[in-house]
C-alpha cells in the first residue's frame, strides 16, 4: 500500500484487509473514515482549534469512534495533556499496580483516581503505560 492515506486504504479489498488484520467491521469503519477524509464531510485539522470535549464530541460521532479512541487520539495526534481514555486495561492494572490495591480498579474509579492528576491526566497515563509496558520487575538498562 505505501503510505498510509485515505486513497490507498480504499484501494484494498477484503481479503487484503482480513490478512492484515482487519475484521469486517473494522475494515467498514476505516473505510468511512477514509471516504469521509476524502469528501470533505470529516476534518481532523479542525478539531486543532476546539476544546477538548468538543472535539471528543465530534470525535464519537464518527462511525466506529469511541470514548476510548477519541481521547487516546486528543492525547497523541493533538497533543491535549488532560485526557484519560476510559476502560483502558493497561492503565487499569497500571494504575492499580501503582496505588498497591490487591485488585484491578474498575474503569469508573480509575476515572475519579485520575482526577487528582487533573490537569496532567495525559502525563499520567503515559507513565501509567510506560509502567504497564516495563512491568514490576523490569530491569532498567
Amino acid at each position: 500500500m505505501g503510505e498510509v492515506e485515505p486513497a490507498g486504504f480504499l484501494s484494498l479489498d477484503d481479503v487484503e484487509l482480513r490478512a492484515i488484520g482487519f475484521s469486517r467491521q473494522k475494515a467498514g469503519y476505516c473505510r468511512g473514515l477514509a471516504s469521509g477524509l476524502l469528501d470533505g464531510s470529516i476534518d481532523l485539522d479542525a478539531l486543532v482549534s476546539l476544546d477538548d470535549d468538543e472535539a471528543r464530541r465530534r470525535l464519537i460521532g464518527i462511525r466506529g469512534i469511541g470514548p476510548w479512541t477519541a481521547d487516546v487520539y486528543l492525547m497523541f495526534a493533538l497533543g491535549r495533556i488532560d485526557t484519560w481514555p476510559p476502560g483502558d486495561r493497561a492503565l487499569l492494572v497500571s494504575l492499580g499496580r501503582a496505588k498497591g490495591l490487591d485488585d484491578v480498579p474498575t474503569s469508573q474509579v480509575a476515572v475519579g483516581m485520575a482526577e487528582a492528576w487533573r490537569p496532567w491526566r495525559s502525563v499520567a497515563a503515559r507513565l501509567l503505560w510506560h509502567d504497564y509496558l516495563g512491568g514490576p520487575d523490569a530491569v532498567a538498562p
